[in-house]
């Protein structure tokens, strides 16, 4: 809840990838704010009150997504719906001759997102494609796999052109 309010205020992208594990997490902790409450939010050294109100932020999320029906797999509806904002901010910068700097950095990148395109299932746009890229490889770092040296370059890519379109989204909500 804390980390996720920061994320969304500063970096839309880092925010979509924090709130996809805790998204995970959720699922991993069988729906339980017991385990939750447990294994996540007695971690955090906050005062009570604060704890409490994280309590019920995962409460809501799990509510959230009982109710959207995403037990197993998905993700929640403002999530998607700001992956489409996303996408359409895109759009409008590759076509925007005044965007060099964004075009050229989509240009490096586009063909490892429709390399991922072509491994991905479910992905549609460029965007929602990238972002699964990078989640993907946040959770092979996470898991200390090991990394070769081509995936670790299509990623920078990638990361690059998802950091500059998350700053013009920042600009433009500012």
């Amino acid at each position: 809840m804390i980390i996720a309010r920061e994320k969304k205020k500063n970096n839309i992208a880092e925010y979509i990838l924090y709130m996809w594990q805790i998204e995970d997490m959720i699922r991993a902790n069988n729906f339980d704010l017991g385990k939750i409450k447990k294994n996540i939010i007695e971690k955090f050294e906050q005062p009570e009150e604060v704890r409490n109100e994280m309590a019920k932020w995962y409460e809501d999320l799990i509510n959230r997504m009982e109710k959207e029906d995403i037990k197993e797999k998905g993700h929640l509806g403002f999530l998607n719906e700001t992956i489409q904002e996303l996408e359409n901010l895109h759009e409008q910068l590759i076509k925007d001759t005044n965007e060099l700097d964004y075009i050229a950095d989509y240009n490096k990148a586009k063909s490892n997102i429709n390399d991922l395109k072509t491994k991905s299932r479910g992905a549609t746009g460029d965007i929602e494609t990238a972002l699964q890229g990078l989640y993907g490889y946040l959770m092979l770092k996470l898991k200390g796999k090991t990394i070769n040296p081509t995936t670790h370059d299509a990623m920078s890519s990638i990361s690059i052109l998802v950091s500059h379109l998350s700053y013009k989204y920042k600009k433009i909500k500012q």
